[in-house]
């Protein structure tokens, strides 16, 4: 290739150009797009937490949150953290940006896809956030937007145009993910080193390649849904409403639809969605705890059997969602069966995470600490998952706070730290420089204990029977004597956001002044430590690495410094 060719290329290339093809410019870009998500997210969770406790408080700028408004910050908040955060950042933010590198390819299969899948998640983003603006305000109908409440105008506030944004908004969502994963399967399939086999793959590969795979399968139906649902609400169909539906006294010009079809549609796609969001963090946990043990991952080919056996499981089980909605018995037996035996390749994970730190040397870094802290909040948020997997128990539990506990455990708090710890682990790679340490470990113990002061007492408020969604707690008695545990719940929660200002002072201090990195700060052995830090542009143009090893070679006697990189000459 000629210089000025070369030249023309990296100038395309540059990650600062609008519209780079760069999978580092895009996977970048994918980060900070999450973080402005989690950001608007937790301030709508503060809102919530203090209107909880507070009702008639006066919110500067904002006034008295009336409760229409607190179902609306319900709805954005449960929205921009499943989708925008969790959905986002693990696959497409940091799956976008290390995949090619850690397989060795120069750039993703289809760079302008990838690309278009960004801005159109951008988009979708700000058509989200339109809807706080518009006459009526934000969709109040939930994350789920069960119908009919979902596909009438009529039926409350924010269920006009606001919740029209809301099914563009996850429509252009839906198509972004989709353009996404077909990126990440053919880099996957076509574009590894010479060398690089499948059993060669770190495990953080393995996992974005099934959730891609859980991608194209999830996400299809629930963009069918929303198509479906916009035309209950604007083409005159009934797929959603049923007949004898009456709004403020008048009969709806509706019948012959069913609003159990959009719950089977939605969790179809809203149960193997949580894996989408906690399969990259499962791999990013298997990776990062071998690299600060100094050991192999324990039962490699099981952990690559657990991921596959949780992607297929993850679609038979949609159906635990709807126990208390009339299900067939024998068919709440059959999904309540496959609910606790998905149990089992996770429970492989957990016992192999372990085993992978037992007897290592083990190096007690930021990334370690928030991995070690996913596998805590993992463990603590899937105990109850089989209790809610017993439709018996279920039915009494279902719209209580134990839910609420239960998927915020084990798939939000999860999710963030596996979050954190791939900031902190890749971060030098990502943008030359180190994280701070002392403010790394600050940062961990301040979440990990807000987080189970948070969520912990909300089992408690569940099995009391505390339902989910309401507004304000002194209008039932018993609800109203569980107060002073919600005001518990609130003050935890204050706490951990306000300690997450720690956080955002680290990341963007370290981002301008934190020390220059080296190009393999933490020893590893796969591909994307053998580029200098930051990543370079070309990545690694036109050289393509000879893998002559496992990802995971730690622990090697011999070695020179205790670990063989994947590229390393074969002996």
């Amino acid at each position: 290739m000629s210089s000025s060719v070369r030249s023309k290329n990296s100038r395309r290339m540059t990650p600062s150009y609008l519209f780079s093809t760069d999978h580092k410019a895009i996977g970048r870009a994918y980060f900070f797009l999450s973080l402005a998500a989690v950001l608007a997210g937790a301030w709508l969770s503060l809102l919530m937490r203090i209107h909880l406790v507070w009702p008639h408080a006066e919110i500067p700028f904002l006034g008295e949150i009336k409760p229409e408004n607190y179902l609306a910050q319900l709805t954005m908040h449960g929205t921009l953290m499943v989708f925008f955060v969790l959905s986002t950042v693990p696959q497409a933010g940091f799956g976008t940006f290390f995949l090619p590198l850690q397989l060795g390819a120069s750039n993703m299969a289809f760079p302008r896809l990838t690309a278009v899948g960004f801005w159109t998640a951008l988009v979708s983003l700000f058509v989200l956030m339109a809807a706080f603006i518009v006459p009526g305000g934000a969709s109040s109908a939930g994350w789920t937007q069960y119908p009919p409440l979902s596909a009438l105008a009529s039926a409350g506030p924010g269920q006009g145009l606001g919740t029209d944004l809301w099914l563009v908004s996850i429509g252009l969502f839906c198509l972004s993910s989709l353009m996404s994963a077909v990126g990440f399967v053919a880099t996957t399939v076509r574009h590894r080193a010479p060398g690089m086999t499948w059993l060669r793959m770190p495990l953080t590969c393995w996992s974005w390649f099934v959730t891609s795979l859980l991608i194209l399968l999830a996400f299809g139906i629930l963009l069918a849904a929303v198509v479906l649902l916009m035309l209950d609400r604007h083409a005159g169909t009934s797929f959603f409403i049923p007949g004898g539906l009456l709004v403020s006294g008048k009969a709806i010009a509706h019948a012959g639809g069913s609003p159990l079809m959009w719950q089977h549609l939605f969790w179809f796609f809203g149960h193997p969605e949580v894996y989408i969001a906690i399969l990259p963090a499962m791999g990013v946990t298997s990776h990062l705890l071998s690299v600060f043990a100094r050991k192999p991952v324990f039962g490699y080919k099981a952990m690559v059997g657990a991921t596959l056996a949780i992607g297929a499981l993850g679609f038979m089980v949609w159906g635990h969602h709807m126990f208390v909605s009339g299900m067939n018995p024998y068919a709440g037996f059959a999904f309540s069966t496959l609910t606790t035996a998905i149990a089992v390749p996770s429970a492989i994970k957990t016992f192999n995470w372990v085993a992978t730190l037992y007897g290592g040397r083990i190096r007690y870094a930021t990334p370690l600490l928030f991995s070690a802290g996913f596998v805590s909040l993992f463990i603590t948020g899937g105990l109850t998952g089989p209790i809610l997997a017993q439709p018996a128990l279920d039915t009494y539990l279902h719209d209580t706070y134990f839910v609420v506990a239960h998927f915020h455990l084990i798939m939000a708090m999860a999710g963030v730290f596996a979050i954190f710890s791939a900031t902190y682990f890749w971060f030098p790679k990502m943008f030359g420089r180190m994280m701070n340490e002392t403010l790394g470990r600050w940062h961990f113990w301040i979440t990990l204990l807000g987080a189970y002061a948070t969520f912990m007492p909300m089992h408690l408020l569940g099995i009391a029977g505390h339902p989910r969604r309401y507004s304000e707690l002194s209008g039932v008695q018993y609800v109203a004597a569980m107060a002073p545990l919600q005001k518990f719940v609130t003050l935890a929660a204050i706490v951990t956001l306000v300690g997450q200002l720690i956080f955002l002072v680290n990341l963007f201090w370290s981002m301008f002044k934190g020390p220059a990195a080296k190009a393999n700060p933490w020893e590893c052995s796969t591909l994307e430590w053998t580029l200098n830090s930051p990543a370079p542009v070309e990545g690694f143009g036109d050289r393509r690495p000879q893998v002559n090893h496992g990802p995971y070679e730690y622990n090697v006697s011999l070695a020179e410094k205790d670990f063989v990189m994947q590229d390393a000459a074969a002996s």
